[in-house]
């Protein structure tokens, strides 16, 4: 294990890394690694674990509990957050890893000091969540992106044990004498996540026991041949004054599954993250005149704009 996320060099000498902590085995795990890394001289130089308690259940102070006596043992820095729940909160996963990443985020920077020494924030999320998520991407999301699965890096966030089995984890934390806390939930099948982990995945394994690794292979090629469609996708565009931009004529006559990506690029560009669905618009955009002045929204907050017979796309 240790070798592995070495070999990964997500988690480099020197800088700092916050990483998030559960109380769960795979958390666990990634936190002791980073701290034998660091004390080999070839890991992170500070180590800061960060724990949100959410008070969503009633073990979320013995997972607290555990964490401090944890990181305690380990000689590492805890910050612990305790956010109130809005009311109404809607979705309450989404809601709990928007307020896990920014506090993340907001420790890492603090913690930055420069492109030689930079911070990052580091998730213990496995092969297993990758095939998680890679599933109920496919069943809700209809998009090539959709079966390309969480990357290892993604901006301050890294996943040093996406290379590494939930069957991993655990025997590392018992052959460490670490012990962790179960989430029940988990357990349970409120969540869709959870139905995918109980029901899908193990209902795969039956037709083959290969599945999961599979759709971890087929993902991996995905990403791979996605480079490919990237560096196409580039030369059909233009910079200039800072912003990409395309002639509506040659965008018109792309094929189609191209002239998707292209659109799909400009709005993920404009709002400088991914905009779901982009992409479906590509024939309308590609129909708008060619004269004047012409705006279609994309969604996500962004719309195409055709200027004089040239596309951008910019906020809304």
């Amino acid at each position: 294990m240790l070798e592995q996320v070495r070999a990964g060099g997500l988690l480099p000498a020197g800088g700092s890394v916050v990483v998030l902590l559960s109380g769960g085995r795979d958390s666990i795990c990634l936190l002791d690694v980073a701290t034998r890394l660091t004390a080999a001289g070839d890991g992170p130089e500070r180590i800061v674990a960060l724990h949100v308690n959410y008070g969503l259940r009633d073990e979320a102070q013995d997972d607290e509990r555990h964490c401090v006596a944890l990181c305690e043992r380990l000689g590492v820095e805890l910050s612990v957050e305790r956010p109130r729940r809005p009311e109404p909160v809607g979705n309450v996963q989404a809601w709990a890893r928007d307020v896990r990443y920014a506090v993340a985020a907001r420790l890492a920077l603090a913690a930055d000091s420069g492109p030689a020494r930079p911070a990052v924030v580091a998730a213990g999320h496995t092969a297993d969540d990758q095939v998680e998520t890679i599933l109920y991407r496919l069943a809700s999301s209809p998009s090539r992106r959709a079966l390309l699965g969480m990357r290892p890096r993604d901006g301050l966030l890294v996943r040093p044990l996406l290379g590494v089995t939930r069957a991993q984890t655990t025997a590392y934390c018992e052959a460490r004498g670490l012990a962790w806390c179960d989430d029940v939930t988990n357990a349970g099948d409120k969540y869709a996540r959870n139905r995918v982990r109980s029901g899908l995945v193990p209902a795969l394994e039956l037709i083959h026991p290969a599945a999961a690794a599979n759709v971890l292979r087929t993902a991996a090629l995905l990403r791979d041949e996605g480079e490919v469609l990237d560096a196409l996708v580039g030369e059909q565009l233009d910079e200039r004054a800072g912003r990409l931009e395309i002639p509506l004529e040659r965008l018109a006559s792309l094929p189609p599954a191209l002239r998707r990506l292209v659109v799909q690029r400009l709005a993920d560009g404009a709002a400088g993250k991914l905009v779901p669905g982009a992409a479906r618009h590509a024939d309308e955009v590609a129909a708008l005149r060619r004269t004047g002045h012409a705006m279609l929204d994309l969604g996500g907050g962004v719309r195409a704009v055709a200027e004089r017979g040239v596309l951008h796309a910019e906020r809304g």
